[in-house]
């Protein structure tokens, strides 16, 4: 088993020297559980929410986490997701993945990828990340859906960071109009 890799689809079967039958034997002795259509992942490697995550990339390469999934893991709120949030281009049809919660959000193309990186997962397997900057950014614009709590809570951990960049969080919000003057006015009052 360990000559195959840790995430399996269909259509990678034969670089494996898999056919669809072997790879059936394989699923139904344990040695591979779905995790997306297609997609597969060997059990107990990986949290479930990591292995949606690579499916997830796998089939859309430009997915990326944001909302409360990027604020957890760049440490601006103390609060679990109980979902991941992911981003994709408007236009684009989200994935279906098993046992894992996804909240889908569509951006605009034109600044999608504005502040997105790429996060290691598995594998040499990644999935896209909006920085802090993008994410504060995000929840500013986003703050009738999300509460404004949220977004100035995130806010205060973030200028806690020495890591932080105003000037950076000022030019991504150069590109959000609506989100422009709350950040600056909770950024006033913050400092």
């Amino acid at each position: 088993m360990s000559k195959f890799p840790v995430f399996l689809r269909y259509q990678d079967l034969g670089s494996y020297g898999l056919t669809r039958h072997g790879f059936d034997r394989l699923i139904n002795e344990g040695g591979y559980e779905r995790v997306a259509p297609g997609s597969f992942m060997r059990p107990g490697v990986i949290d479930g929410t990591a292995a949606a995550w690579v499916a997830i990339a796998a089939k859309k390469p430009r997915s990326t986490l944001c909302m409360m999934s990027a604020l957890s893991i760049h440490g601006l709120t103390d609060e679990i997701p109980i979902h991941s949030d992911i981003a994709i281009p408007r236009g684009q049809q989200p994935v279906k993945v098993e046992f894992e919660p996804v909240s889908w959000h569509r951006f605009d193309p034109i600044t999608f990828d504005l502040g997105r990186t790429e996060y290691p997962l598995i594998d040499g397997a990644t999935i896209g990340l909006y920085s802090a900057e993008r994410t504060l950014v995000d929840l500013f614009r986003l703050r009738h859906r999300w509460g404004s709590d949220i977004a100035h809570s995130a806010l205060k951990q973030w200028l806690r960071s020495p890591a932080r960049s105003i000037p950076a969080l000022l030019e991504i919000a150069q590109a959000f109009p609506k989100a422009r003057p709350a950040l600056t006015t909770a950024l006033e009052i913050l400092l």
